[in-house]
């Protein structure tokens, strides 16, 4: 398993979806940055602002990224994952 060290607070989380197929999304106010070491198979998309990852019982979580779009980019190539 390959991983990538970023610095990440959590934004939102989405917990599944309501009988309307709405997602039922949690905000988080988190204020501060946490380094941690992401596996890269929980990365489902990268924005300009954020990391969307898999997480437990089924929740996706978007969590917003300190340093920029071209430096994870650059983190995935050197794992070779970006295509």
């Amino acid at each position: 398993m390959k991983y990538i060290e970023v610095n990440v607070k959590t934004a939102l989380i989405v917990h599944g979806f309501d009988e309307d197929n709405q997602e039922i999304i949690e905000k988080v106010n988190d204020e501060n940055y946490m380094k941690k070491l992401v596996s890269i198979e929980r990365i489902q998309s990268i924005s300009n602002q954020y990391l969307l990852v898999s997480s437990s019982h089924g929740r996706i979580i978007y969590w917003e990224y300190e340093e920029d779009y071209a430096e994870i980019k650059a983190k995935l190539e050197s794992q070779g994952m970006i295509v």
